[in-house]
C-alpha cells in the first residue's frame, strides 16, 4: 500500500476518501480536515482565546494538538467528573499532555468544587449517568470559558459522533435537538460560542493520529455508557459504511448543507424569554437551572462507589 500523494509506504487507507496515507501526509490530511472545517463554518478567528474541553481521550487530546499545530491559542479544559478509576486514568492523561507540551490546562473538580460526582449525582437526581453527565459538561464548560475570559469552547466531537446523534434525532423526528445539530453555536449573553472543529474526520482517523503523533490516551470507553443508545447507533452506521464508504459523511455534511436551516427557527425560539438562574446566574428557562437543581439534590447523598473498570 503506497501514499497517494508520495508513493511512500502508506500506513492508513482512508475509503471515502479513496486514498492512503504515509505518516506525515496523513497528519496533513488531519490538518487539512480540521482547517477546512474551521473556515467553512466559521468557527475560529486568529487572536481570539480558544478552551478545548480534554477528557483525556484521543479525540479531545488529538484537536488540542492539532489546534495548538494549527497557530491557535488553545488551553485545555479538563472536568473531573468522579467515575472511579476511569476518571483518574482520563485525568492523569490529560494532565501528562498538557505538561510534555507545556500546555495551560484548567481542571474542575465535581466533588471537591460541588460536592458530587456524576455516579451520585446521578442516581440521587434520578437520571441516567449520561445525562446527569452531559448537563454538568455543558454547564462547567459555559461556566470555565465565562470566567477565563476564552472567547470559544472546542469539542472534539467527530464525524461518527456527529452522524450517530444525527441518525438518532432522525429516527425520532427529535425537531427540537435537530436545530442544535450543527457544528457552531454562536455566542449569546451567557454562553460562548461553541464549536467542533474534527466534524469532517472519523473516530479511526482519530486514532491512527494520536498513535503518529505519540499521544497516549485513555482507551477504555466509560463504564457509564453501557446501554447508551448512540453506541449502537454508531454500530449501525459503520456496518453501513463498511459497504459503501463515504456514507456517514454524506450523511452528516449534506444534511448541514441542505437541510439543517429548516430548523434553525426552533433553536432560535428556545433561546427567547431565558431567565437568570436565581442560584448561580447562569441563563436558564426556569428561576433555577437544571445544573444547580442536580446540585441541591445530590448534596449530602450518599456517594456511589464504582467498581474497579479492568
Amino acid at each position: 500500500m503506497k501514499c497517494t500523494v508520495c508513493r511512500k509506504p502508506a500506513v492508513i487507507d482512508v475509503r471515502r476518501h479513496n486514498a492512503n496515507f504515509c505518516p506525515d501526509h496523513f497528519v496533513a490530511h488531519v490538518q487539512e480536515q480540521t482547517k477546512r472545517a474551521i473556515e467553512h463554518f466559521k468557527m475560529l478567528r486568529r487572536g481570539e482565546r480558544v478552551l478545548v474541553a480534554v477528557s483525556g481521550g484521543k479525540d479531545s487530546l488529538a484537536l488540542w494538538d492539532i489546534l495548538v499545530g494549527l497557530g491557535y491559542e488553545a488551553d485545555g479544559l479538563y472536568l473531573g467528573l468522579g467515575i472511579g478509576e476511569y476518571s483518574d486514568i482520563s485525568g492523569d492523561h490529560a494532565r501528562a499532555f498538557a505538561s510534555e507540551r507545556g500546555l495551560k490546562l484548567v481542571e474542575v473538580d465535581l466533588r471537591d468544587d460541588y460536592g458530587f460526582d456524576v455516579p451520585t449525582g446521578a442516581k440521587a437526581a434520578k437520571r441516567v449517568p449520561c445525562s446527569a453527565c452531559g448537563l454538568s459538561k455543558r454547564h462547567l464548560f459555559n461556566r470555565a470559558a465565562l470566567d477565563g475570559g476564552y472567547d470559544v469552547v472546542a469539542t472534539g466531537h467527530n464525524l461518527d459522533d456527529e452522524a450517530a446523534v444525527l441518525f438518532g434525532n432522525v429516527l425520532r423526528w427529535n425537531v427540537e435537538y435537530l436545530g442544535r445539530q450543527v457544528p457552531v453555536l454562536p455566542s449569546r449573553p451567557g454562553f460562548p460560542r461553541k464549536v467542533k472543529p474534527l466534524v469532517r474526520l472519523a473516530e479511526r482517523e482519530m486514532a491512527a493520529y494520536c498513535v503518529i503523533r505519540g499521544i497516549d490516551y485513555q482507551v477504555e470507553e466509560c463504564p457509564m455508557a453501557a446501554g447508551n443508545r448512540h453506541l449502537g447507533y454508531k454500530e449501525a452506521l459503520n456496518s453501513i459504511e463498511q459497504t459503501s464508504p463515504g456514507t456517514k459523511a454524506a450523511f452528516y455534511l449534506e444534511f448541514l448543507d441542505k437541510a439543517a436551516h429548516l430548523f434553525n427557527t426552533d433553536f432560535e425560539e428556545d433561546q427567547v424569554g431565558l431567565l437568570v438562574c436565581q442560584s448561580c446566574g447562569a441563563p436558564t428557562t426556569a428561576e433555577v437551572c437544571a445544573f444547580c437543581r442536580l446540585v441541591d439534590k445530590a448534596t449530602g447523598a450518599v456517594p456511589v462507589v464504582l467498581g474497579p473498570t479492568r
